[in-house]
């Protein structure tokens, strides 16, 4: 499967990329984190630092999600609960992949000189923060859809509260 890609400096937007976190935080904590950590582990090995750091931090929000979404069961039911918990989400993701990034940007490393010309709010804020609000809510959008597939052919994944 091919998903649109748009990398610009030390970030890069795949459609989707995210759709295995927040399906297994639908399932539970337990799985969020480690899927988390798996998929940490896959950049590390894969990819430069600043990508790998800013996959590690995705167990924050993770976690927060399924603890919510254990707590609050039927949270995506709702129209306006389902969208509050995905931006509340989106702000969780971006801050940490903002904090993890600006030191990256402050060192130099990763960043092309008319990027750092840019300034940290462009750069940084504006690029890492916004972007990966925009990117995580079309994720978790996805994989709500994604999730009533699943949940339909497997109903016994609804017993999964680990």
């Amino acid at each position: 499967m091919v998903m649109p890609k748009v990398i610009i400096g030390p970030m890069s937007f795949t459609l989707g990329a995210h759709a295995a976190i927040f399906l297994a935080m639908f399932i539970s904590p337990k799985v969020a984190a480690a899927v988390c950590l798996g998929t940490t582990m896959g950049f590390f090995v894969t990819t430069p630092l600043i990508i790998a750091a800013r996959a590690a931090t995705h167990i924050i929000f993770a976690l927060v999600g399924a603890l919510i979404i254990r707590r609050y069961p039927n949270i995506m039911e709702s129209f306006v609960a389902g969208i509050g918990l995905n931006l509340g989400l989106a702000v969780l993701h971006a801050l940490g992949e903002v904090l993890v990034v600006a030191p990256f940007f402050f060192s130099g490393y990763m960043f092309t000189q008319e990027q750092l010309s840019n300034g940290f709010v462009m750069s940084v804020i504006v690029l890492v923060g916004a972007g990966t609000v925009l990117h995580s809510v079309m994720d978790c959008s996805i994989s709500v859809l994604l999730w009533k597939f699943v949940r339909a052919a497997v109903p016994s994944i609804k017993l999964i509260r680990g």
